[in-house]
């Protein structure tokens, strides 16, 4: 059922009334994703200045990128389930108010351990809106074209967003890296009143897996937390065995009700389907070295070049500046030679850039590092956009929210335990240069993984 279109209605002496316009809902819906895309990216080039004001080690500037992306990768799976309970209106308020509520908080946050808290929760908040950001605007538009130009403006803006989170960080760190959280206040502010002008969303009552949700946190969190503190007590150290021993039973409970839950948020057999199989690990692959890349550079820059805030984040602009244009590119050659062209072209472009970065000399200046870097950058709008249509292809329509959800969530694990062992590299006895050597060359693995493993897709026929 869809929330009234914005054409006239009748009222109770029958004159006509003009509805809400469908731009309210669209201008909400992208401005709140704009901010969820820029808070993955944005906080990477100020954390040494972060470490400076509140001290910490690495694994503390992990756990500031990690909480939030966790908490945001684990309440995916659930999260069109509470936007369904709540009504996608609702929903989308709840959450940017407490994404709002939260920036605020890691704006003011006096000590690394409130900001790591206040970033789960700028987490749970982006968790809230991404589903009913889309709902918000399936229901604002009938008509299935300028639902579609709808969508592409949203997805542009997400784009906008993760090229822009480098240089906006840098630039607002030469202030201070609070402004980074204050700059949410304005746009949150912005979207809710544009949402107080959006129609209410209808609300069905569907199930919620609770333990499936509660065992997945846990499954994501105990790993996470296991991998960045074996950088600093090893594998064998107490504090990791226990987080990895609570991974592994945390993960049987949600396999186990996934398995015999009659409303399960994960069926498992959709991972019968070769085709979400390979679109997950594909997206796992690409998030995880790309948002690890950026994580491990930022530090090296700063850190080892001696480069302020600001200029860390102009060196990755040659890497994300391309993306809308190329993002033309691969919907042409999908249409041409099929989904597989770009999707094995663009992990093949990252696994040579990564390659190449791998075995540069250290004396190599920053501006040919940003070259080379920039193959890393087209693969992502060169082959996510055909994978995330090859996997809604190839599930049924009532599956494609679990089918999305379940890719989304493999994207964002993929760039928290990226961030949890390359940390751990960086900070091994072998040093930073060692660690960042190690981080590439398994990024430039799991590339090349993703683009043979893409050779076995089997894309839905086209009529």
């Amino acid at each position: 059922m869809s929330a009234p279109p914005a054409a006239s209605s009748p009222t109770v002496d029958g004159a006509p009334r003009r509805g809400p316009a469908p731009v309210f809902a669209l201008s909400a819906a992208l401005l709140g994703f704009f901010v969820i895309t820029l808070d993955a990216s944005v906080v990477n080039v100020a954390l040494p200045d972060i470490r400076g004001d509140l001290g910490g080690d690495m694994s503390g500037l992990q756990w500031v990128m990690d909480g939030y992306t966790l908490m945001f990768a684990a309440l995916l799976l659930s999260a069109g389930s509470l936007s369904d309970r709540a009504g996608a209106r609702r929903a989308f308020g709840i959450g940017l108010a407490v994404f709002v509520a939260s920036s605020t908080a890691c704006g003011l946050a006096p000590d690394l351990v409130t900001l790591v808290v206040a970033r789960m929760v700028q987490g749970l908040g982006a968790a809230m809106m991404t589903p009913s950001s889309l709902a918000l605007i399936r229901e604002a538009y009938d008509d299935p074209v300028k639902r579609g130009r709808a969508i592409a403006l949203w997805t542009i803006g997400g784009a906008v967003a993760a090229a822009a989170g480098p240089v906006t960080g840098g630039a607002l760190a030469l202030i201070s890296w609070r402004m980074i959280f204050f700059v949410n206040l304005p746009v949150g502010l912005v979207a809710l009143l544009l949402l107080l002008r959006v129609a209410h969303s209808p609300r069905r009552d569907v199930p919620f897996d609770w333990i499936g949700q509660i065992a997945a946190v846990l499954a994501m969190g105990a790993l996470t937390f296991g991998v960045i503190e074996a950088g600093a007590e090893g594998l064998g150290g107490p504090r990791v065995l226990v987080s990895l021993a609570v991974t592994v039973l945390a993960l049987v409970v949600f396999v186990a009700a996934q398995a015999r839950g009659k409303q399960p948020m994960v069926p498992l057999d959709l991972f019968r389907s070769r085709t979400v199989v390979i679109a997950s690990g594909t997206g796992f692959a690409f998030i995880g070295g790309f948002q690890g890349m950026v994580f491990v550079y930022s530090l090296y820059y700063q850190q080892q070049r001696g480069l302020s805030s600001f200029a860390t984040g102009l060196a990755f602009v040659p890497m994300t500046i391309l993306s809308a244009f190329v993002s033309v590119l691969a919907a042409r050659l999908a249409e041409r030679f099929g989904p597989r062209v770009p999707i094995v072209g663009g992990m093949l472009l990252m696994g040579a850039g990564t390659t190449m970065l791998t075995f540069l000399p250290s004396s190599t200046p920053v501006w040919a590092l940003s070259l080379v870097m920039i193959p890393v950058g087209i693969c992502g709008p060169l082959a996510m956009a055909p994978t995330t249509a090859v996997l809604l292809e190839s599930v049924p329509a009532h599956r494609a929210g679990v089918a999305s959800g379940v890719f989304n969530t493999s994207r964002q694990l993929g760039g928290a335990l990226a961030v949890a062992v390359f940390g751990a590299l960086l900070a091994g006895r072998d040093g930073m240069l060692h660690g960042l050597r190690a981080s590439l060359a398994i990024t430039a693995v799991m590339a090349f993984a993703g683009a043979a493993a893409n050779l076995f897709l089997r894309p839905a026929r086209q009529p």
